[in-house]
This record gives C-alpha cells, structure tokens and sequence, in this order.
C-alpha cells in the first residue's frame, strides 16, 4: 500500500488524548494505522531555522517537522493566512489585511516546505495538503520535480467571487491551486463557489463530470464532508469514567440544564452572539433562571494576533455582564472557559448537556456539532442548536438550524430545544448519528484518496494523448 503523506501548518504531538475538534482530530483518525509521513511545522520560533525536517517515528507515523523564524512567522502565519486568508474565507471583508510583504513571506515559506519536503519522498506517494496556509505548496513541489498524486483539501468555506476579489494575491493563489490533481471542500456550495472563482478569474473551461481545464492543466474538484471516527466517540462517551464525569455535572445542575458550547476563541465562531442570545433569554423567560445555565468553552487561539486578543476582552466583559446581571448566590447563568480541554472531559460535558449550541457565523465543518451528537445518550439525547452556516448542516438537517445573527431565532431556538418532547429527541438524534456514522473520517480519507487516484489517472491518460 502506498503511503499518505500528509502536509498540514501544525504537526500534533504523538499523544491519542488530543484535544477535540479541529483539523488534528479528523487527521488522526483518518490516518489510523496506515503508513505514513506527516509534514509541517512544529510550532516552535527559533531565530535558526534548518534546511532539513527534524523527522520521530511514532507507531505507523514518521512525524517530520520545520520551525519558522520569527519574520516567517509573522509574515507566513500571522499576517497573510490569518489577516488576510482568514477573514476573506470566511466573508470578514472588514478585517482583511493584506499586503505584498507578507503574501511574499507565505511563498518563501511554501517553497522551503517543499524543499525539505521532497527529501523525504519515495516514488510512490500519495501527498495530501492540508488547508489555507498551504495553497502554493503543490506548484512549488511540482517546479521542484515532484510528478506524483498531489490532492489538496481546504477545511474552512471557500467564498464566492465578489468575496475572493479583496485579495490582490488571487489569481496567483488560484493558478496554485490548479496545480493539484484534486481539489477538496467540505460542501458543494464551496466546490461550486471554486469553479465559478476559477472560470471568472482564469478562464477555465467546466467539464461535464465537474473538473476544470485551465490551459494544458485539468483539476478534479469535488466536496469530501470531514468527519468523526465516530464509533470510537460514541463509546468513549459511553464509557464509565465519562459517564460518572457527566452525572458529576447534572449533579451540579439539579433540576436544572446545562446548555454547552465548545469552540475555538475565534470571531468566526459567533460567541459573542451565542451570549447575547442567552443573555436575552434570561431577560424574556426569567422563569429559567436559577434552572438553566450555559457552559462556553472558548480554548485559546492565536494569541499574537490583535483581533483574537480584542475578542477574549469582549467575552471576559459579556460574560462577567450576564452573571452580574442575573446571577445569585447559588446559581452562576455563564460558566465561561478560556482554556483547552481534551476528549474526555468533554464529552462529558456533550452527555450531559440538555442543548448543544453550535452557532458560528461561518464555518468549514465544525466537528464540535458531529461530536455532541455522538456524544449522546440514545435514551435521553440532547437537542443540537447549529447554525446554518456551518458545513455540518449540510448533513444534520435533523438540528435545529439557526441564523446566528438573528437573536429573536436563536432564543426561539432555545425555548423550542428546552421544550422538545423525548420521542421527538431521540428521532432526531437517530437520524443525525446514522448520518456521521456513515459519513466517518475513514470514508472522508479513503473518498478523498480514491478520487485523487481517479484524478492522476486521468492526468496521466490526458499528457498520453497530448504526446501522441
């Protein structure tokens, strides 16, 4: 069997208790007990960066890193990929910065990935790069000599046209993408938004079977939801440690319920408007104060970057607001968690929570919403709140589906959660867990593979044709 060799911005640890959610997660589990090479950068700033990846087997895996010096960081992760990419992506025009250093620093950067990269490939390969930061990658591994299966998947929304326009930097970004075999997003929405992007911004020619002709080029584009080892999940939660963890928590409650919502501090996330929601609840039905409580995880996330620090501000200040407003001595309305926590504690917390509020402005997947439903108890599930701009509500229509700017819907959304009878609860988290049942991250892996070994054949009958 051919190795995946994956090539992501951030390398995990070896450790199996990773925190939940995220690209790492879907990785991991995709990956299994396959072969493998993962590529990328460890996280580390060093005024030394080496010509070489620092390379650690673990199990199947060979770990096989980089660090960044503080210019490369600054240029290549904080400013281009997430002052620009970032809030372009996800239609936050408002905080696009973008600017010719940085986007120059984002390309030496992915021509030094690929550099150290092709020392560590075999003939075979199959390469799979992973997300936003990594666009020029398969262009610059193809100047460098690199003739093999080469797909890429994009975790977060791909835009429409008018949105894509604010980069100065795109028909660049998307002549790189055509360099891939295969290019991946998590919706048809996205997939389509790509073609359209690429016939307006490049001229190409749309096939009937749904690639792209750009020039002498042809790229496959297709959607490959992200999901959960899903079964894994399930039981986890099931098991007697979470289990005691989540009575622990309905203990703590009583007769009350917990809502729970669990992100990445992010302005994508829509946390602030998740607590003016509730905040709003509080104030039409004061019948549930003191018997209901909202739990919001908010783990830390890119610290350095102005917005993200502003935004924590925000949430410290609407959080302490609330309790202020409505909390007594022996109820507190807002538990807010600014840290990280792992699987365990979490799924916990999923279990025992009566709603989950999974609301973000705009988002690729979000796994959080695929986790509370695996979470769940069968007998008595919790009801999933999830915003329609999610990618996930591709797939669990069953939810509750929200506008997450629309505050009058979200509190509506809640009361109808809080009231929805056990029957109605358990018909709907059945079809949602048969839904991420079959949509796992080992069908996610072995889809997008299959098509990206469909899509190199292609390549290769098409330059047989160009040469006879």
């Amino acid at each position: 069997m051919e190795r995946i060799v994956i090539v992501s911005n951030r390398v995990p640890s070896g450790s199996s208790d990773a925190a939940a959610g995220g690209l790492a997660v879907a990785l991991k589990a995709a990956l299994g007990e396959r072969e493998g090479i993962w590529f990328g950068w460890d996280g580390k700033i060093g005024k030394n960066t080496s010509r070489s990846a620092q390379v650690k087997r673990s199990g199947a895996l060979t770990f096989a890193t980089l660090s960044l010096s503080k210019p490369e960081f600054r240029g290549y992760y904080e400013e281009f990929s997430n002052r620009a990419l970032w809030p372009v992506f996800h239609g936050r025009l408002d905080l696009c910065r973008p600017d010719g250093g940085s986007f120059q620093t984002y390309k030496d950067v992915n021509l030094r990935f690929a550099r150290a990269l092709t020392e560590l490939l075999q003939k075979d390969d199959r390469i799979w790069v992973q997300d936003y930061h990594l666009i020029p990658l398969g262009r610059a591994l193809r100047r460098l000599g690199v003739d093999g299966p080469l797909g890429f998947f994009l975790h977060i929304p791909f835009p429409q046209a008018e949105s894509l326009a604010a980069l100065p930097s795109l028909k660049e970004l998307l002549a790189d993408l055509c360099a891939y075999d295969l290019v991946g997003f998590q919706t048809q929405a996205c997939a389509e938004n790509f073609r359209d992007a690429v016939a307006r911004t490049l001229g190409g020619c749309l096939q009937s079977d749904g690639s792209l002709t750009v020039g002498d080029q042809v790229v496959n584009v297709g959607a490959f939801p992200v999901g959960l080892d899903t079964r894994a999940f399930a039981e986890m939660a099931a098991s007697p440690e979470v289990i005691r963890r989540s009575r622990k928590l309905r203990d703590a409650m009583g007769e009350g319920n917990w809502i729970c919502g669990v992100d990445r501090l992010d302005y994508i996330k829509g946390i602030a408007e998740r607590l003016r929601a509730f905040e709003n609840l509080l104030q039409q039905a004061p019948e549930l104060r003191g018997r209901l409580s909202l739990i919001q995880v908010a783990a830390p996330s890119r610290e350095s970057v102005t917005e993200y620090r502003a935004m924590r501000d925000q949430l410290d200040s609407l959080s302490g607001r609330i309790n202020g407003r409505f909390g007594t001595f022996d109820w507190t309305p807002v538990h807010y968690l600014n840290r990280t926590f792992s699987q365990k504690p979490l799924a916990a917390l999923y279990r025992a929570s009566r709603i989950g509020l999974v609301t973000p402005l705009r988002d690729g997947m979000n796994l959080v919403a695929k986790e509370f439903i695996a979470a769940q108890d069968p007998e008595d599930p919790g009801v999933l709140v999830l915003s329609r701009f999610a990618g996930a509500a591709e797939e669990l229509s069953d939810a509750l589906l929200v506008n997450p700017f629309d505050q009058a819907a979200m509190v509506e959304a809640i009361k109808t959660a809080l009231a929805m009878p056990l029957k109605e609860r358990q018909q709907r988290w059945r079809r949602m867990f048969e839904r991420i049942e079959q949509n796992t991250a080992e069908s996610w892996r072995n889809g997008f593979l299959e098509a990206l070994e469909a899509a190199w054949e292609d390549r290769g009958e098409a330059r047989a044709e160009r040469a006879a």
